[in-house]
């Protein structure tokens, strides 16, 4: 099987690649970048292609997913409540003028 080929990969495997591929496309990381990001969190979820038979390959573990869960909101936490009051107020505001500007328009 030669390098980069994906047909031991199974159509979910390859639809989550896909997913987070797109995602980090869209938060500025160049394609093939992206590319190589998605297949390690795929391979390090599943431990690589399960495409080989019948009740084979291994379990997702999600352990990216709950490494991401883990880290995210820490920002937020460790924010007082003033500081946090005054984002959610700057948003709200942002958030009317934008609706304002689209009715006018």
């Amino acid at each position: 099987m030669p390098s980069g080929d994906k047909s031991k990969y199974t159509d979910k495997q390859k639809r989550k690649a896909q997913h987070i591929e797109e995602s980090y496309q869209e938060r500025g990381v160049n394609p093939r970048e992206a590319a190589q990001r998605a297949w390690a969190t795929v391979n390090k979820d599943s431990g690589g292609g399960n495409k080989s038979g019948s009740g084979r390959g291994r379990p997702d573990t999600k352990q990216s997913a709950k490494k991401g869960g883990k880290i995210g909101g820490q920002k937020a936490a460790s924010r007082t409540a003033a500081e946090r009051s005054a984002s959610a107020k700057k948003a709200a505001a942002t958030r009317k003028k934008n609706e304002t500007r689209r009715k006018a328009a």
